[in-house]
């Protein structure tokens, strides 16, 4: 018997160590292809599958919940998540091609009293030509009434990608709009343009005071050199915006935006441009960014994942979560998070990845469990 347990005992540590060796191995890469802290996986709910391409997710105070869908379409789902209780009218016709579409919808942080929305999307111009704008409108009932334009993306141009785009509300109820390079490139370095930058405006459309002042930039920049940013969130208890963007053959990147700040692209990033052999060598522009341009917190090589939604977890329900990154992964297909002490990462997983879904958006409920919306067509809550 006791020959048996030694047996067992050195079987346990064996597979212990294997454990431990993939555990090791199953971050995408990064700047020191660091371990993820290992947890028990959530519970993966999916409350509805009759929706089109949804993109964007926002509660309603009394817990239903609004949903942007890519075509154009914005719903009222039922407090459980389950029905399609209204669609929503009053949203202006959008360019709903390639990744462009309706895309981002948030509430005013005053809606009780006030009740906008709003939201961005992929507005056509004139011959054929778009780019991304915010609109926002009074929701009433089912309908969103005084619907105004507050902001365009400057220039409209040829394409049908890297429109962004997130919206997010800082403590002092101004919005920063996350807005992509639309595949033009250099022209998120050009200060003239609001290709590939953030910028922060007035819940009005008016620009703030107290914007960073940048040489020759449009006064809403707020920082510049981006990609495809799908991602942003402000980390809790500070002003500061985050965000994650699409880098090209690998170099999908987490930030932490530094007003006035350069973050590189297309002079600089750990990916590789489409058609070269993937490796370190070609990487672009060298890969690192300092002391130039900002460099990322963190970044995925050498394939992407596509990042999208994000957000910081506060809630009760994974309270070994708080404070952590989540943000969706459309190539990657999962879930993301990632661990920080102060700027530095510590740790990333995976998660949901048995589902095989493109995960587009990932927000907190009310209740503190996760809600995600994919590609398919699916609103997933994820709970203990």
């Amino acid at each position: 018997m006791k020959r048996c347990n030694r047996i067992r005992n050195v079987l346990l540590c064996v597979l212990a160590l294997l454990v431990g060796a993939v555990a090791a191995c199953s971050g995408n890469g990064g700047s020191d292809n660091k371990a993820p802290t290992l947890l028990e996986g959530p519970k993966a709910v999916i409350l509805n599958d009759e929706l089109s391409q949804p993109w964007g997710l926002a509660f309603l105070p009394d817990g239903r919940m609004l949903v942007t869908e890519k075509a154009g379409r914005m719903v009222i789902l039922s407090t459980d998540g389950r029905a399609i209780e209204q669609q929503v009218s009053g949203v202006p016709p959008v360019r709903s091609s390639g990744q462009g579409g309706l895309l981002d919808i948030v509430l005013d942080p005053d809606f009780v009293t006030e009740p906008w929305v709003y939201w961005s999307y992929a507005e056509l111009g004139s011959e054929g030509l778009a780019g991304t704008a915010v609109a926002r409108g009074r929701l009433v009932g089912s309908s969103l009434q005084g619907v105004k334009v507050i902001y365009r993306q400057q220039p409209k141009v040829s394409g049908s990608g890297h429109f962004g785009s997130r919206l997010v509300f800082r403590s002092d109820k101004t919005l920063f709009v996350t807005l992509g390079d639309r595949q033009k490139g250099i022209p998120a370095q050009d200060l003239a343009t609001t290709l590939g930058k953030v910028i922060r405006i007035n819940r009005d459309g008016s620009l703030p005071v107290d914007n960073p002042v940048i040489d020759g930039a449009r006064p809403e920049i707020w920082s510049y050199g981006h990609r495809n940013p799908q991602g942003a969130a402000v980390r809790p208890g500070t002003d500061e915006l985050w965000l994650v963007e699409h880098g090209p053959q690998g170099g999908d990147e987490l930030n932490q935006i530094i007003p006035g700040g350069n973050f590189g692209w297309p002079l600089v990033s750990y990916g590789c441009n489409y058609g070269d052999p993937i490796g370190d060598a070609c990487r672009i522009g060298g890969g690192t960014h300092a002391p130039q341009f900002v460099e990322p917190i963190s970044y995925w090589v050498p394939t992407s994942v596509a990042p999208a939604g994000m957000i910081f977890y506060t809630g009760k329900g994974f309270p070994q979560w708080q404070g952590n990154v989540l943000f969706g992964s459309l190539a990657g297909k999962a879930l993301w998070r990632v661990e920080l002490s102060g700027t530095r990462e510590v740790a990333r997983e995976p998660l949901l990845g048995e589902l095989r879904e493109r995960i587009r958006d990932v927000e907190q409920g009310p209740d503190g469990w996760l809600y995600v919306l994919t590609d398919s067509g699916k609103l997933i809550q994820l709970r203990n």
